[in-house]
């Protein structure tokens, strides 16, 4: 069995053991076989259990978003990454960040960092969303408002106490912009205010609510 025919058997670029494991039961030594494929990069583990196909292999890109979903759940990506995902903010995020209603937890893999941050329950119940991929498989993603609440609840060492220290920090620190800012849903954000119990994200909702009425 070629490389080829047996990629045909791994639906996706991203996959678990047992996928693996069947892909290869026609070998005389399967075990050995995926060693060898380990081994010359045709696949590549991100966590035990978990495998993408090697560059040489691979038919697509592989989903990272996905992958946050896949090595420690329950959990959805949000903070910097999906702020940057949803164009509020514009640098780049190399570490995929999430949320979890599990301990904080960060994994190092031969295909990135992935973060994932301690929130209550209530509040990771809320403001998740459902992304389609194009093969009909789907990841969890914050909305933008969820995003920025989890951000800024997670962002401790920032004095924040008014709609002003707020607005600046908001501005200045996470670089977002105006527009962007008043563009998000007050509603969303004071029914997440609710779930988290936080006087910070009561302010943001309060702040949006604020520049949402200006910008009409």
């Amino acid at each position: 069995m070629t490389n080829s025919m047996l990629i045909k058997s791994i639906p996706y670029e991203e996959f678990d053991y047992q996928t693996l494991l069947d892909s290869v039961h026609g070998y005389a030594q399967p075990r050995m076989k995926i060693s060898g494929m380990l081994a010359k990069g045709d696949i590549v583990r991100v966590k035990k259990g978990l495998y993408i196909l090697g560059e040489t292999l691979r038919r697509r890109p592989f989903c990272r978003e996905l992958l946050a979903n896949l090595i420690y759940g329950p959990s959805y990506v949000s903070l910097e990454y999906a702020l940057h995902y949803h164009g509020l903010t514009p640098e780049r995020v190399e570490t995929i960040t999430s949320v979890t209603c599990g301990r904080s937890r960060t994994f190092d893999s031969p295909v990135g960092t992935f973060s994932y941050r301690m929130i209550p329950m209530e509040a990771f119940r809320t403001g998740m969303d459902q992304v389609e991929l194009a093969d009909g498989r789907s990841f969890l993603i914050a909305i933008p408002e969820k995003a920025l609440a989890d951000r800024i609840v997670a962002d401790r060492g920032a004095g924040i106490s008014t709609q002003k220290e707020l607005h600046e920090y908001l501005l200045a620190d996470l670089r977002i912009d105006p527009a962007n800012l008043s563009g998000l849903d007050p509603t969303r954000l004071t029914e997440i205010a609710q779930h988290y119990r936080s006087r910070r994200v009561k302010l943001l909702a309060d702040l949006i609510s604020r520049l949402s009425k200006g910008a009409r």
